[in-house]
């Protein structure tokens, strides 16, 4: 791309807060891209939709089959690209879209993060439950070395990896947590859940349920319907969690209220009438202290 359009006016603008944030939503929030490899005989682009999800950093991970034509490729050369982005009504080129560029290598079974992309990915496409585990079905994971964006007309930029991917110093911890936490979150919280859909994000009332946790936000998911929902900064720590999670159940209690919205959870859980709610389990990061015996709500 020209550093320089006619006119000496600049093609790419700096990365900023906003820039960043847009290409981060655009990659978490998709359940699908466009995949870009060379075929291995002939060199020539090959270009094919899949299904993708993000592993607790952001980098997307895809579940294709060996029968596929771009699993050869992608075992031969892992460089490839992936198009995020859906055309809304009017011109599908005034809608933000990104591409990143980087580089494929499957995820071996073996290996410890496998349990965690095969979770997260089921998570956001439970229907690939029917075939995750075919012996020629296997995981790839993108690490991404930079991107081009696309935020709209005269809206273009060039995010790093460093502009890609969330850095939270202990991210491991995150990602130790978060599959307590969604449980615990869906089990005791549903109404703080479908909360967190109908009122933050402006999504009609259904049976939501939190998909997964990352440092930047959450994911949603009421059958096929999607919504990202984005922290008011990202986390610090793995320990912010519960508190994050308290103020926007809190943020969307009062965002129902005072817009006239009665909250379609409220008094309820997915199970029927209000019960006990189990206290944030102890082993989950932000818990309070042991020997704590009052059941804590969240929002509460």
């Amino acid at each position: 791309m020209p550093a320089e359009a006619a006119g000496g006016k600049p093609v790419l603008q700096p990365v900023d807060a906003a820039a960043r944030a847009l290409v981060r939503r655009l990659v978490r929030a998709a359940r699908h891209a466009a995949l870009a490899v060379s075929e291995p005989d002939s060199g020539h682009p090959l270009a094919s939709r899949v299904a993708t999800a993000t592993d607790i950093d952001g980098a997307p991970t895809l579940l294709i089959s060996a029968l596929s034509g771009h699993t050869p490729a992608l075992l031969a050369d892992g460089r490839c690209a992936l198009l995020f982005g859906e055309p809304g009504k009017g011109d599908p080129l005034a809608h933000p879209r990104v591409t990143l560029i980087g580089t494929a290598a499957r995820v071996d079974r073996a290996a410890p993060e496998h349990e965690r992309v095969r979770r997260r990915y089921l998570a956001r496409h439970p229907k690939a439950a029917l075939y995750v585990d075919f012996a020629d079905f296997a995981f790839f994971r993108l690490a991404p070395a930079r991107a081009s964006l696309n935020g709209g007309f005269g809206k273009a930029f060039a995010p790093t990896a460093a502009d890609l991917l969330s850095a939270m110093p202990d991210i491991d911890a995150l990602a130790r947590a978060e599959a307590g936490a969604v449980e615990h979150m869906n089990a005791d919280h549903a109404d703080a859940v479908a909360l967190y859909a109908t009122a933050l994000c402006g999504a009609a009332a259904g049976p939501w349920r939190l998909v997964s946790l990352d440092p930047d936000g959450l994911d949603l998911a009421c059958g096929d319907a999607m919504e990202r929902l984005d922290f008011d900064a990202p986390l610090a720590s793995a320990d912010a969690l519960r508190a994050t999670l308290v103020a926007l159940a809190q943020r969307a209690r009062t965002a129902a209220s005072g817009g006239g919205v009665r909250p379609s959870g409220a008094g309820t859980t997915a199970d029927g009438p209000t019960r006990r709610r189990r206290p944030w389990p102890r082993c989950l990061p932000g818990s309070r202290t042991a020997g704590t015996r009052s059941a804590t709500r969240t929002g509460s």
